[in-house]
């Protein structure tokens, strides 16, 4: 899958579920590639804990580690730096710096330093706009807002991962046992 297509599918609102086989495989690849300790490129220290912040606040540790043990941050650093074209690679950075602004503007300190429920109102506030952009007539509206594709990029990152694709999903490339016409998890075959 070339560069262009992958970050095509990225502009898109595909759900993980329906991420073609070729993008699932390759973010598997690109977790692969992330070294033992973090290598981030593109991203500097405090934007990094928000990434963290934001994406920890969208996949939160449950019974299944969430979007930190995931490194989902890293990922999306990784993104950044190999695959987004410049003018991308600023607006989503441009996205990050707008997060604190509005944490400053609610709260008066960065996003990352804020207690989970003023976090939660940034983020909340973030969605409700994600939503009008949504219900607005496509003709008028621009671009994506920055929560989208950091819904997206965080969706992306966790589903592809270990945790999320084994643990969370429990995926498996090639199953340690065969069972011949055996019904999908929990679905049945119509009679």
């Amino acid at each position: 899958m070339d560069r262009r297509a992958v970050l095509r599918l990225f502009g898109t609102s595909v759900a993980v579920a329906a991420v073609p086989e070729e993008l699932a495989a390759l973010g598997r690849s690109l977790h692969h590639s992330l070294g033992p300790a973090p290598d981030l490129r593109t991203l500097d220290p405090h934007q990094n804990a928000t990434v963290i912040a934001l994406t920890d606040l969208m996949l939160p540790a449950t019974d299944t580690p969430g979007a930190k043990a995931a490194r989902v941050n890293e990922l999306i650093d990784l993104l950044l730096t190999d695959w987004y074209e410049p003018a991308d690679r600023d607006r989503f950075l441009a996205g990050l710096a707008d997060v604190d602004a509005r944490a400053r503007t609610a709260f008066g300190k960065a996003f990352v330093d804020g207690t989970p429920e003023q976090q939660g109102g940034v983020v909340q506030a973030l969605d409700d706009e994600a939503t009008r952009w949504k219900a607005s007539p496509e003709s008028g509206r621009g671009p994506a807002p920055f929560s989208r594709e950091l819904k997206w990029l965080t969706l992306f990152g966790y589903y592809t991962s270990e945790i999320g694709a084994v643990q969370e999903q429990h995926f498996e490339i090639i199953p340690n046992r065969y069972g011949p016409c055996e019904p999908v998890h929990g679905s049945s075959r119509p009679g």
